[in-house]
C-alpha cells in the first residue's frame, strides 16, 4: 500500500490557511479515490459529496477541489491571502473577523482575518471550500483523508498550514442557498444483502419493522446503531469478503453497523442489507432515529 506523502513545508508568505483551532475532527476531503478497492483502499472522500460540490461551486472551484470537512465543534482558520470561502452543511455560526457570515453563500475573507466556524447547532458536519482549493499533495489521485487506512493528509491539528491553489473562477453570483435541516428521524432505503439468508425471518422483520438509534460510537468509518438485535440463523464463522459503501453488517452483538466513506474493503461479519444512499447519515447525531424500508421478501 502506498505510504502517505509527507506534507511539504508551507511558508506563511505563500498562499495558505493557518489552522488556529482544529476542533474535534477536521479533515481534508474531496470526492475520494474510487477504483482502488482491489488494493484494499476504499473511496473515502466527503461524507456528503453534494455538499462539498455546492461549496466549491459557490467559490468558483471545480466541484472536485479539496476542501475541509468539519465535525461538530467547528474550527478557526486564518488565510494568508485575501480569499473567498463558502460553508455549507450543519447549522452553525460563522464569523469573518468581527462580522457575522452566512452558511451557504460566498464570503470574502481578507488576508489575516480569522474565519470562525462555530459548533454545529443542528446536524454534525460542515464542508468548507476555499477559492483555489486545499492544495495538499494527492495520494492515489485524491487529497482525501482516510481515517481508517491512514492515507492522505492527517486530521488537522492546531498550528497546521494548508497550501492553497490558484483560483480558477469567480465566486458564484448568488445571495443565499436554502438550508435543509436534518430530520429527527431518518428513513433509509435498503436492498437485501448477500448474506441475508444467514439471519432468521424474525431478524429481517426487525430490520424493516423497528426503529434504531445512532450510537455515539459512530464515525467516518461507520454509523453504529442500537436497538433490537438481529438473530442469526447460521452459526459459525464467515470468511472475509468484500464490503461496499452502505453495507449493513451485523457483528456478534446483533446490532447493525452501516459502513460509510472510510469503510474497510473486506469484513468477516455477514451483511444483511445494503443502503441505496448513506448521505443522510452525514448529519445524524447520536440518538437520531433510523428506520429501514425496502422490498418485501
Amino acid at each position: 500500500m502506498t505510504e502517505p506523502a509527507a506534507p511539504e513545508p508551507v511558508n506563511l508568505a505563500d498562499a495558505a490557511v493557518e489552522v488556529l483551532r482544529a476542533g474535534v475532527l477536521t479533515t481534508v476531503q474531496d470526492l475520494g479515490r474510487p477504483g482502488w478497492a482491489h488494493l484494499g483502499v476504499p473511496r473515502s472522500g466527503a461524507l456528503d459529496p453534494a455538499a462539498l460540490r455546492l461549496a466549491n461551486r459557490l467559490v468558483g472551484n471545480p466541484e472536485s477541489a479539496a476542501g475541509l470537512e468539519i465535525t461538530l465543534t467547528g474550527c478557526d482558520l486564518r488565510p494568508t491571502r485575501a480569499t473567498t470561502v463558502a460553508v455549507v452543511g450543519a447549522e452553525a455560526d460563522v464569523r469573518v473577523g468581527q462580522r457575522p457570515g452566512d452558511v451557504g453563500r460566498p464570503l470574502a475573507v481578507p488576508a489575516g482575518a480569522v474565519l470562525r466556524i462555530g459548533p454545529a447547532r443542528r446536524g454534525v458536519r460542515c464542508w468548507l471550500a476555499v477559492a483555489g482549493g486545499i492544495a495538499v499533495a494527492p495520494v492515489l489521485g485524491s487529497r482525501a483523508t482516510d481515517t481508517l487506512a491512514g492515507i492522505g493528509p492527517a486530521p488537522l491539528r492546531d498550528g497546521d498550514l494548508l497550501p492553497l491553489g490558484t483560483p480558477v473562477g469567480p465566486p458564484a453570483p448568488i445571495d443565499l442557498t436554502v438550508p435543509v435541516a436534518p430530520p429527527a428521524e431518518l428513513r433509509l432505503a435498503v436492498r437485501l444483502g448477500p448474506r441475508h439468508d444467514w439471519f432468521t425471518p424474525a431478524a429481517l422483520d426487525r430490520l424493516l419493522g423497528t426503529a434504531y438509534q445512532v450510537s455515539p460510537l459512530s464515525n467516518r468509518v461507520g454509523a453504529r446503531l442500537t436497538g433490537a438485535p438481529l438473530p442469526r440463523a447460521v452459526a459459525g464463522e464467515l470468511p472475509s469478503e468484500g464490503l461496499v459503501l452502505g453495507a449493513v453488517q451485523v457483528p456478534a452483538d446483533g446490532q447493525p453497523l452501516i459502513f460509510l466513506a472510510d469503510h474497510p474493503t473486506t469484513g468477516g461479519y455477514p451483511v444483511i442489507a445494503v443502503l441505496d444512499d448513506v448521505t443522510p447519515l452525514a448529519q445524524a447525531r447520536p440518538g437520531t432515529t433510523v428506520r429501514f424500508h425496502g422490498p418485501q421478501r
